[in-house]
């Protein structure tokens, strides 16, 4: 099996594949440049690895949660390379992907929602190296983030860069979804036939709202 895996969910845009259990991937720090540079990373990656795009047999995405704009993003370079070659899409939590990038065994996955909130999960790997969801992603404020029972736990994500440990005796604030993890996830998912058509591909947003009012940040 071939598939691309995409993940623009924070500041960083990274690009892998799957090659046949075989993986590469690209990463760059974006900013807001996502859309500029996520192809051409794909060029580049599939040009370095010797393999046409019309080779892929399916296309992974993280689908969120996360910044509204890039999971857009990282699901439409997901529909459009799916649509054009009539393959299968999958999307991949980005929390799910931050556990798995963490290598940990117990993880709570917290990025900066903005508007002084966080998203988080926690995940716990069991038999096979799946994980266990054991808290579902949700939008919070930071003091309502709760640790699940059981030593172990890790934070992993800016969520804790901007509004500390959480209570949590180990925070690794840097770590970031990756298009690497997004692609180890969906690998088994993909040859266990998970993939759906690319028109139903959504990003997982969990909190609607954008942001605040003028009202609102007239009271805050």
């Amino acid at each position: 099996m071939k598939f691309v895996s995409f993940e623009t969910a924070t500041e960083w845009c990274s690009v892998a594949l799957w090659l046949d259990g075989e993986i590469v991937g690209l990463e760059e720090r974006a900013g807001h440049g996502h859309s500029e540079k996520l192809l051409p990373m794909l060029d580049r990656l599939a040009a370095g690895a010797g393999i046409a795009l019309g080779a892929l047999d399916a296309v992974a995405f993280g689908a969120g949660p996360g910044a509204f704009t890039g999971l857009r993003i990282a699901c439409g370079a997901a529909q459009g390379v799916a649509l054009a070659r009539g393959i299968p899409v999958i999307g991949i939590s980005t929390l799910e992907a931050m556990a798995e990038e963490s290598g940990a065994a117990r993880v709570i996955a917290c990025l900066d929602a903005r508007m002084r909130e966080v998203y988080y999960a926690a995940h716990e790997r069991i038999d096979g190296g799946r994980w266990r969801e054991v808290i579902a992603a949700q939008c919070v404020a930071p003091a309502a983030v709760v640790v699940p029972p059981g030593d172990g736990w890790i934070g992993c994500g800016n969520g804790f860069a901007a509004y500390g440990s959480m209570g949590l005796a180990k925070v690794i604030p840097e770590l970031h979804p990756s298009a690497l993890a997004v692609a180890r996830l969906a690998a088994p998912r993909l040859a266990a036939g998970e993939g759906v058509d690319a028109a139903l591909a959504a990003p997982a947003y969990v909190r609607d709202k954008v942001a605040f009012t003028s009202a609102e940040r007239a009271a805050r």
